[in-house]
């Protein structure tokens, strides 16, 4: 028997999810009215830049988000770089952000664009989640002159697809009556992570829908996917139990450096260690971040990607501690003319309130992942939208 949408639970919680519509491009379109109706990409226009955001305009000839500019510019000859101004972003955020709390405090900040919003109990007392979900664009639209979509359902997985099903200015409800069916439908790319790769690995069972997901047994995902076939299993059947977190802790601080050019000879990749080492102690004063796990991440010039992790003793917050372990991590990666450096990363994980006990450092247990490497986590997920 098939597990349904239908819970007590989740029938009686009230999700929005908020994404604004090309948010940083949308932000330069107002500002500049010589660009409106322009195909626009946000981002440095240099030989490794990389596209923040594109315009609708843009999009229509293929232009997307983590695009190389140059590639972007091959597919659109008539596109206008601008160069992201992100202290304007975390401004106009800032007010999206007043208005979230006007209808609620359960709020998990996702990015500066996005948001989840528990709505279930709210401060207006409105009875319908819709009717928040409307209010709430308006509002953004009023105040900022943007505008933003909306996906409203009981569960975090539902609203988030439902945000995306009419951009942009959109607004869809999936009912717990309907989302099986809705779900069903679904292509399995829609589902929270089902990326290129297992996406392709889905497709080679025979997996293209919802429906057929949900015909697979929750063994048989678990044996084709690890940990994430319980994850699978769940969604195809509407099921997604995660609370909206308003209290967001961070796990790491990292930052990382790509290089107009690739790097091979060993005093310019210490150069540039040594800088990536300030810019993740800036960071890290900033935030008052504490951990003891530092982890260096390098891009080689073909795209695979490795890491190599070690253990202080100690949280990290000064050059004297982290440098020299940069560099000991350094030494164990195998770089050279035939396998120059594309990027450089560093990141400081495990925070001391973990309980951690303060081992004497040891050699790592060096963990090497390529091709499917995980996202790099930002600067401070709190500061955002």
């Amino acid at each position: 028997m098939f597990v349904t949408c239908r819970d007590n639970f989740v029938e009686q919680r009230k999700i929005i999810h908020v994404d604004m519509d090309q948010f940083f491009a949308a932000v330069e379109q107002r500002d500049s009215p010589e660009l409106r109706g322009k195909p626009v990409a946000v981002g440095h226009d240099g030989p490794r830049g990389v596209v923040s955001t594109a315009s609708y305009e843009a999009r229509r000839f293929g232009v997307h988000s983590a695009q190389s500019i140059q590639v972007a510019k091959r597919l659109c000859p008539q596109l206008i770089i601008v160069e992201p101004h992100f202290s304007k972003y975390k401004e106009v955020s800032g007010q999206i952000r007043d208005i979230f709390h006007d209808y609620t405090d359960l709020i998990e900040l996702l990015s500066l664009d996005e948001a989840f919003l528990d709505v279930t109990a709210n401060k207006p007392h409105i009875a319908m989640a819709v009717d928040i979900a409307r209010q709430i664009k308006q509002r953004i639209k009023d105040t900022t002159g943007l505008t933003a979509s909306a996906g409203v359902s009981y569960c975090k997985f539902l609203a988030k697809i439902a945000s995306d099903w009419r951009k942009p200015d959109g607004l869809t409800v999936v009912h717990p009556d309907r989302a099986q069916q809705f779900i069903d439908r679904m292509q399995v790319t829609r589902i929270w992570g089902v990326g290129q790769k297992t996406a392709d690995h889905m497709h080679r069972m025979g997996i293209f829908t919802g429906a057929d997901l949900r015909r697979c047994t929750e063994v048989h995902l678990v044996e084709e996917f690890g940990k994430m076939g319980h994850v699978f299993y769940q969604f195809a059947r509407g099921i997604d139990e995660r609370p909206v977190v308003s209290e967001w802790e961070r796990k790491s601080v990292s930052c990382e450096q790509t290089f107009e050019e690739d790097i091979f000879q060993p005093s310019t990749v210490i150069i540039e260690l040594y800088h990536t080492v300030l810019e993740l102690l800036r960071r890290i004063g900033k935030s008052g971040f504490e951990g003891r796990t530092l982890t260096l991440k390098v891009k080689f010039a073909d795209f695979r990607q490795i890491t190599r992790s070690l253990t202080a003793p100690g949280v990290l917050t000064t050059k004297e501690q982290v440098l020299p372990l940069a560099k000991r991590l350094l030494r164990t990666v195998d770089y050279g003319s035939e396998r120059p450096i594309r990027l450089l990363g560093l990141g400081v994980s495990h925070s001391s309130a973990d309980g951690a006990d303060g081992d004497a450092l040891a050699e790592p247990a060096w963990k090497e992942l390529e091709l499917e490497f995980g996202p790099w986590p930002e600067e401070t997920a709190a500061q955002h939208l």
